[in-house]
Protein backbone atom coordinates (compact mmCIF):
# COMPACT_ATOMS: atom_id res chain seq x y z
CA UNK A 1 0.00 0.00 0.00
CA UNK A 2 3.06 2.33 0.48
CA UNK A 3 2.92 4.56 -2.57
CA UNK A 4 4.02 7.78 -3.21
CA UNK A 5 1.64 10.12 -3.72
CA UNK A 6 1.16 12.38 -6.79
CA UNK A 7 -0.09 15.55 -5.13
CA UNK A 8 -1.01 17.19 -9.12
CA UNK A 9 -0.11 20.27 -8.00
CA UNK A 10 0.60 23.35 -10.34
CA UNK A 11 1.81 25.79 -8.03
CA UNK A 12 3.00 25.07 -4.25
CA UNK A 13 0.09 25.73 -1.42
CA UNK A 14 0.18 29.13 0.51
CA UNK A 15 0.50 28.15 4.01
CA UNK A 16 -2.70 29.07 6.31
CA UNK A 17 -2.70 33.11 7.38
CA UNK A 18 -1.83 32.94 11.40
CA UNK A 19 -5.00 33.05 12.90
CA UNK A 20 -6.28 36.94 14.44
CA UNK A 21 -6.05 36.18 18.12
CA UNK A 22 -9.16 37.57 20.51
CA UNK A 23 -5.66 39.96 22.02
CA UNK A 24 -4.63 40.94 18.71
CA UNK A 25 -8.29 41.62 17.63
CA UNK A 26 -8.71 43.93 20.91
CA UNK A 27 -6.28 46.12 18.86
CA UNK A 28 -7.95 46.34 16.16
CA UNK A 29 -9.73 50.18 15.58
CA UNK A 30 -12.47 50.03 17.93
CA UNK A 31 -14.71 51.32 15.09
CA UNK A 32 -14.09 48.60 12.66
CA UNK A 33 -14.59 45.98 15.33
CA UNK A 34 -18.16 47.39 16.24
CA UNK A 35 -19.37 47.35 12.74
CA UNK A 36 -17.85 43.85 11.83
CA UNK A 37 -19.47 42.66 15.10
CA UNK A 38 -22.97 44.14 14.41
CA UNK A 39 -22.67 43.12 10.65
CA UNK A 40 -22.20 39.27 11.34
CA UNK A 41 -24.84 39.57 14.16
CA UNK A 42 -27.32 40.55 11.34
CA UNK A 43 -26.29 38.82 8.42
CA UNK A 44 -28.07 35.73 7.33
CA UNK A 45 -25.26 33.21 7.09
CA UNK A 46 -25.26 30.27 7.32
CA UNK A 47 -22.60 29.07 10.65
CA UNK A 48 -20.02 27.54 8.56
CA UNK A 49 -20.05 31.01 6.69
CA UNK A 50 -19.91 33.22 9.29
CA UNK A 51 -17.27 31.47 10.49
CA UNK A 52 -15.45 32.02 7.73
CA UNK A 53 -16.85 35.97 7.16
CA UNK A 54 -15.34 36.49 11.06
CA UNK A 55 -11.85 35.03 10.13
CA UNK A 56 -11.53 37.31 6.74
CA UNK A 57 -12.43 40.33 8.10
CA UNK A 58 -10.30 39.91 11.73
CA UNK A 59 -7.69 39.31 8.67
CA UNK A 60 -8.23 42.59 7.16
CA UNK A 61 -8.62 44.28 10.05
CA UNK A 62 -5.55 43.39 11.50
CA UNK A 63 -3.98 44.47 8.28
CA UNK A 64 -4.80 47.75 9.12
CA UNK A 65 -3.73 47.82 12.59
CA UNK A 66 -0.66 46.56 11.25
CA UNK A 67 -0.11 48.03 7.93
CA UNK A 68 -2.20 51.17 8.18
CA UNK A 69 -1.53 52.69 11.35
CA UNK A 70 -4.61 51.45 12.43
CA UNK A 71 -6.54 53.53 10.03
CA UNK A 72 -10.68 53.86 10.64
CA UNK A 73 -12.66 52.19 7.91
CA UNK A 74 -14.04 55.49 6.16
CA UNK A 75 -10.99 56.79 5.52
CA UNK A 76 -9.51 53.39 3.67
CA UNK A 77 -9.28 53.82 0.03
CA UNK A 78 -8.75 51.48 -2.95
CA UNK A 79 -5.21 52.08 -2.92
CA UNK A 80 -5.18 51.07 0.64
CA UNK A 81 -7.12 48.21 -0.22
CA UNK A 82 -4.72 47.13 -2.99
CA UNK A 83 -1.98 46.89 -0.74
CA UNK A 84 -3.68 44.45 1.09
CA UNK A 85 -4.51 42.39 -1.78
CA UNK A 86 -0.94 42.88 -2.76
CA UNK A 87 0.15 41.75 0.24
CA UNK A 88 -2.03 37.93 0.17
CA UNK A 89 -0.68 37.25 -3.17
CA UNK A 90 2.86 38.67 -2.88
CA UNK A 91 3.64 37.71 0.00
CA UNK A 92 0.80 34.99 2.10
CA UNK A 93 1.38 33.46 -2.13
CA UNK A 94 -2.54 33.31 -1.55
CA UNK A 95 -4.49 32.09 -4.58
CA UNK A 96 -6.98 33.52 -6.71
CA UNK A 97 -9.89 31.82 -5.23
CA UNK A 98 -8.49 32.82 -1.76
CA UNK A 99 -7.77 36.35 -2.53
CA UNK A 100 -11.45 36.57 -3.96
CA UNK A 101 -12.99 35.16 -0.94
CA UNK A 102 -10.91 37.87 1.35
CA UNK A 103 -12.40 40.71 -1.05
CA UNK A 104 -15.59 39.64 -0.98
CA UNK A 105 -15.84 39.29 2.67
CA UNK A 106 -14.53 43.05 2.73
CA UNK A 107 -16.74 44.02 0.22
CA UNK A 108 -20.05 42.67 1.84
CA UNK A 109 -19.20 43.97 5.04
CA UNK A 110 -18.72 47.74 2.56
CA UNK A 111 -21.93 47.16 0.93
CA UNK A 112 -23.99 46.59 4.63
CA UNK A 113 -22.45 50.17 5.71
CA UNK A 114 -23.38 51.65 2.52
CA UNK A 115 -26.83 50.65 2.49
CA UNK A 116 -27.39 50.87 6.08
CA UNK A 117 -24.72 52.71 8.36
CA UNK A 118 -24.35 55.41 6.23
CA UNK A 119 -27.88 56.86 7.15
CA UNK A 120 -26.82 57.00 10.80
CA UNK A 121 -23.04 57.63 11.03
CA UNK A 122 -21.88 60.79 10.04
CA UNK A 123 -18.30 59.05 9.28
CA UNK A 124 -19.75 56.95 6.54
CA UNK A 125 -21.96 59.77 5.10
CA UNK A 126 -19.89 59.83 2.03
CA UNK A 127 -18.67 56.44 2.45
CA UNK A 128 -18.01 53.79 -0.83
CA UNK A 129 -17.05 50.90 -1.21
CA UNK A 130 -13.94 50.65 -1.82
CA UNK A 131 -13.58 47.10 -3.32
CA UNK A 132 -15.64 48.45 -5.93
CA UNK A 133 -14.03 48.54 -9.49
CA UNK A 134 -10.86 47.25 -9.07
CA UNK A 135 -9.30 45.18 -11.56
CA UNK A 136 -10.39 41.38 -11.03
CA UNK A 137 -8.25 38.78 -9.81
CA UNK A 138 -6.27 37.21 -12.39
CA UNK A 139 -7.19 33.35 -11.63
CA UNK A 140 -4.97 30.53 -11.21
CA UNK A 141 -4.74 27.45 -9.16
CA UNK A 142 -3.09 25.28 -6.79
CA UNK A 143 -4.35 21.79 -8.07
CA UNK A 144 -4.64 19.93 -11.40
CA UNK A 145 -8.55 18.68 -11.39
CA UNK A 146 -7.85 15.04 -12.11
CA UNK A 147 -11.71 12.95 -11.86
CA UNK A 148 -11.81 9.74 -10.29
CA UNK A 149 -12.58 6.76 -13.07
CA UNK A 150 -14.79 4.46 -12.56
CA UNK A 151 -12.06 2.15 -12.43
CA UNK A 152 -10.82 3.77 -10.00
CA UNK A 153 -13.33 3.97 -8.17
CA UNK A 154 -13.99 0.25 -8.19
CA UNK A 155 -10.25 -0.25 -7.17
CA UNK A 156 -10.95 1.72 -4.35
CA UNK A 157 -13.81 -0.03 -2.93
CA UNK A 158 -11.86 -3.58 -3.46
CA UNK A 159 -9.15 -2.18 -1.08
CA UNK A 160 -11.82 -0.93 1.39
CA UNK A 161 -13.92 -4.37 1.41
CA UNK A 162 -10.24 -6.27 1.86
CA UNK A 163 -9.93 -4.06 4.75
CA UNK A 164 -13.58 -4.60 5.86
CA UNK A 165 -14.09 -0.85 5.95
CA UNK A 166 -17.48 -0.47 5.23
CA UNK A 167 -17.97 2.95 6.95
CA UNK A 168 -15.32 3.64 4.20
CA UNK A 169 -16.93 2.14 1.45
CA UNK A 170 -20.63 2.91 1.81
CA UNK A 171 -18.95 6.67 2.16
CA UNK A 172 -17.05 6.48 -1.24
CA UNK A 173 -19.79 5.19 -3.17
CA UNK A 174 -22.43 7.78 -1.71
CA UNK A 175 -19.66 10.71 -2.59
CA UNK A 176 -18.96 8.61 -6.57
CA UNK A 177 -22.52 7.52 -7.38
CA UNK A 178 -24.79 10.31 -5.52
CA UNK A 179 -22.67 13.65 -5.96
CA UNK A 180 -23.53 14.89 -2.72
CA UNK A 181 -21.01 17.08 -0.83
CA UNK A 182 -19.44 15.74 2.29
CA UNK A 183 -21.63 18.18 4.77
CA UNK A 184 -25.01 16.80 2.69
CA UNK A 185 -23.96 13.23 3.26
CA UNK A 186 -23.37 13.19 6.55
CA UNK A 187 -27.54 14.28 6.85
CA UNK A 188 -28.37 11.49 5.29
CA UNK A 189 -30.86 9.45 7.62
CA UNK A 190 -30.99 5.46 8.25
CA UNK A 191 -35.27 6.06 7.14
CA UNK A 192 -34.02 6.29 3.68
CA UNK A 193 -33.10 2.30 3.62
CA UNK A 194 -37.40 2.08 4.45
CA UNK A 195 -38.63 3.81 1.73
CA UNK A 196 -40.68 2.40 -1.12
CA UNK A 197 -39.04 1.53 -4.20
CA UNK A 198 -41.58 1.78 -7.26
CA UNK A 199 -41.37 -1.38 -9.56
CA UNK A 200 -38.58 -0.47 -11.78
CA UNK A 201 -37.20 2.47 -9.97
CA UNK A 202 -33.80 2.09 -9.91
CA UNK A 203 -33.10 5.02 -7.18
CA UNK A 204 -34.47 5.91 -4.10
CA UNK A 205 -35.29 9.74 -3.82
CA UNK A 206 -34.05 10.95 -0.14
CA UNK A 207 -35.79 13.18 2.42
CA UNK A 208 -34.40 16.71 1.87
CA UNK A 209 -31.17 18.19 3.32
CA UNK A 210 -29.53 21.23 3.28
CA UNK A 211 -27.25 22.29 0.80
CA UNK A 212 -24.86 24.96 -0.01
CA UNK A 213 -26.54 28.69 -0.15
CA UNK A 214 -26.68 32.05 1.20
CA UNK A 215 -28.99 31.63 3.66
CA UNK A 216 -29.27 29.98 7.16
CA UNK A 217 -31.49 27.02 5.94
CA UNK A 218 -29.14 26.86 2.84
CA UNK A 219 -30.59 25.07 -0.55
CA UNK A 220 -33.33 22.22 0.16
CA UNK A 221 -31.60 19.38 -1.94
CA UNK A 222 -33.03 16.03 -2.22
CA UNK A 223 -30.81 13.32 -3.87
CA UNK A 224 -31.79 10.15 -5.82
CA UNK A 225 -29.57 7.42 -4.06
CA UNK A 226 -28.81 3.87 -6.34
CA UNK A 227 -30.33 1.10 -5.14
CA UNK A 228 -26.19 -0.39 -5.11
CA UNK A 229 -25.54 2.18 -3.02
CA UNK A 230 -27.97 1.57 -0.61
CA UNK A 231 -26.49 -1.90 -0.57
CA UNK A 232 -23.49 -0.74 0.93
CA UNK A 233 -25.67 1.12 3.74
CA UNK A 234 -27.06 -1.31 4.44
CA UNK A 235 -23.39 -3.52 5.38
CA UNK A 236 -22.24 -0.57 7.20
CA UNK A 237 -25.52 -0.22 9.27
CA UNK A 238 -25.64 -3.74 9.92
CA UNK A 239 -21.95 -4.13 11.11
CA UNK A 240 -21.93 -0.93 13.31
CA UNK A 241 -23.57 -2.51 16.36
CA UNK A 242 -25.59 0.14 17.47
CA UNK A 243 -28.85 2.08 16.18
CA UNK A 244 -28.40 5.74 14.89
CA UNK A 245 -30.87 8.24 12.87
CA UNK A 246 -28.06 9.59 10.72
CA UNK A 247 -26.38 6.77 8.44
CA UNK A 248 -23.16 8.05 8.76
CA UNK A 249 -21.76 8.01 12.18
CA UNK A 250 -19.07 6.84 14.53
CA UNK A 251 -19.10 5.88 17.96
CA UNK A 252 -16.21 7.15 20.30
CA UNK A 253 -16.54 6.49 24.06
CA UNK A 254 -20.08 5.60 24.21
CA UNK A 255 -20.82 8.46 22.55
CA UNK A 256 -22.39 8.07 18.97
CA UNK A 257 -22.41 11.11 16.67
CA UNK A 258 -22.67 12.12 12.67
CA UNK A 259 -19.50 11.96 10.98
CA UNK A 260 -18.06 15.36 11.00
CA UNK A 261 -17.09 17.15 7.96
CA UNK A 262 -13.31 16.92 8.23
CA UNK A 263 -13.69 12.99 8.79
CA UNK A 264 -13.85 12.89 4.81
CA UNK A 265 -10.57 15.03 4.56
CA UNK A 266 -8.75 12.37 6.30
CA UNK A 267 -10.48 9.74 4.75
CA UNK A 268 -9.34 10.74 1.37
CA UNK A 269 -5.72 11.67 2.17
CA UNK A 270 -5.02 8.82 4.75
CA UNK A 271 -7.02 5.65 3.27
CA UNK A 272 -8.04 6.69 -0.60
CA UNK A 273 -4.77 8.48 -2.10
CA UNK A 274 -2.55 5.60 -0.66
CA UNK A 275 -4.50 3.60 -2.47
CA UNK A 276 -4.41 5.47 -6.00
CA UNK A 277 -0.86 6.81 -5.21
CA UNK A 278 -2.25 10.20 -6.08
CA UNK A 279 -3.94 13.33 -4.02
CA UNK A 280 -7.48 12.57 -3.59
CA UNK A 281 -9.62 15.52 -2.94
CA UNK A 282 -13.38 15.63 -1.09
CA UNK A 283 -14.26 18.28 -3.42
CA UNK A 284 -13.21 15.88 -6.57
CA UNK A 285 -15.84 13.44 -5.93
CA UNK A 286 -19.06 16.15 -7.28
CA UNK A 287 -16.84 16.45 -10.57
CA UNK A 288 -16.22 12.73 -10.75
CA UNK A 289 -19.94 11.85 -10.46
CA UNK A 290 -20.84 14.28 -13.34
CA UNK A 291 -18.11 13.20 -15.53
CA UNK A 292 -18.72 9.79 -15.28
CA UNK A 293 -22.60 10.15 -15.97
CA UNK A 294 -21.89 12.24 -19.02
CA UNK A 295 -19.19 9.54 -20.53
CA UNK A 296 -22.30 6.92 -19.49
CA UNK A 297 -24.45 8.76 -22.01
CA UNK A 298 -27.38 10.13 -20.25
CA UNK A 299 -28.05 13.86 -21.06
CA UNK A 300 -26.29 16.63 -19.67
CA UNK A 301 -29.72 18.40 -18.68
CA UNK A 302 -30.69 15.77 -16.81
CA UNK A 303 -27.53 15.27 -14.97
CA UNK A 304 -27.71 19.40 -14.45
CA UNK A 305 -31.36 19.50 -13.16
CA UNK A 306 -31.28 15.86 -11.19
CA UNK A 307 -28.07 15.16 -9.99
CA UNK A 308 -25.85 18.20 -10.42
CA UNK A 309 -28.97 20.31 -8.32
CA UNK A 310 -27.89 23.19 -10.93
CA UNK A 311 -29.91 26.44 -11.91
CA UNK A 312 -28.23 26.48 -15.30
CA UNK A 313 -26.26 23.66 -17.75
CA UNK A 314 -23.44 26.29 -17.76
CA UNK A 315 -22.56 25.37 -14.48
CA UNK A 316 -22.72 21.70 -14.66
CA UNK A 317 -19.88 22.41 -17.47
CA UNK A 318 -17.56 23.70 -14.63
CA UNK A 319 -18.01 20.25 -13.62
CA UNK A 320 -17.25 18.01 -16.38
CA UNK A 321 -14.08 16.75 -16.50
CA UNK A 322 -14.34 14.77 -20.02
CA UNK A 323 -11.10 14.58 -21.90
CA UNK A 324 -12.97 13.99 -25.19
CA UNK A 325 -9.79 12.03 -26.43
CA UNK A 326 -12.03 9.83 -29.35
CA UNK A 327 -13.67 13.92 -30.26
CA UNK A 328 -10.67 15.08 -30.75
CA UNK A 329 -8.87 12.44 -32.62
CA UNK A 330 -11.50 13.17 -35.43
CA UNK A 331 -10.50 16.52 -35.80
CA UNK A 332 -7.95 15.97 -38.77
CA UNK A 333 -8.95 12.68 -39.53
CA UNK A 334 -9.92 13.74 -43.02
CA UNK A 335 -10.47 11.55 -45.30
Amino acid sequence: MSKNIEKNMLRDRAPKLPEVTDEMWEKVNEDYRMLVDEYLTVQNHSPQTKKQYKSGLRQFGWFMYDSMNNKPLYKVTKRDFLRYISYLRDVRKLSSSALNFKKACVSSLCNYIENVVADEDDNYKQFRNFTRGLPPIPKNRVYDKVKVTYEEYQEMMKVLESDENWLGMAWLATAFRVGARRAEIIQFRTEILDYPIPEGQNYVLSHVVRGKGKSTDGKPLQYMIPLDVLEYWKKWINSRGYESEYVFTTKYKGEIKPLSVTWADYFCSEVLSPILGRRINVHIFKNSCITFLLESGVDINLVSKFVAHHENVSTTQIYDLRDFEDEKNQIFDIK
